[in-house]
């Protein structure tokens, strides 16, 4: 083995430890999730919850900003395929509204209601046959709150 392979993968290693693992062989919407996860980290925002659901919807990162204050709600798409077309349009009106509903319940089960927070979109292009992701846009404050009583 060279001394640049060697070198590469204890990068590699180091890299997952510190800002976390990408399970490869995972389904390709939990890969996304996991690198932009990753992002958010690198980007010095602490990640305390993926993947938080209750009864009627799930938002996929919840992060903190603690130099700003704010509790960050992101939702991460994943776009296999080459074709023409950006993941972050997925982000309809109705998805929307579901993430600031689920955002809502999550904040009166924490007792955080009136703290600052935003809803951010991250994009990740990874094709099938790539070990990583090709390409990661973060969108900070992509979307309002969009309900029909809102109260952000």
């Amino acid at each position: 083995m060279s001394p640049k392979t060697i070198l590469e993968q204890l990068q590699c290693r180091y890299v997952d430890w510190r800002y976390g693992a990408i399970n490869r062989e995972g389904p390709i919407g939990k890969r996304g999730e996991q690198a932009a996860a990753r992002l958010l980290r690198q980007k010095a925002l602490i990640v305390v919850a993926e993947s938080e659901s209750d009864r009627a919807g799930e938002i996929d990162i919840i992060a903190i900003d603690s130099k700003k204050r704010i509790i960050i709600f992101v939702e991460v798409k994943t776009l296999s395929t080459t074709k023409p077309g950006h993941p972050a349009d997925r982000v309809d009106e109705a998805k929307q509204g579901r993430i600031t509903r689920a955002a809502l319940r999550y904040l009166k089960r924490k007792n955080l209601i009136g703290t600052a927070c935003r809803f951010d979109v991250i994009a990740v292009w990874w094709p099938n046959e790539w070990e990583g992701p090709k390409k990661i846009e973060h969108y900070e404050a992509a979307f309002e709150a969009a309900s029909e009583f809102q109260m952000f």
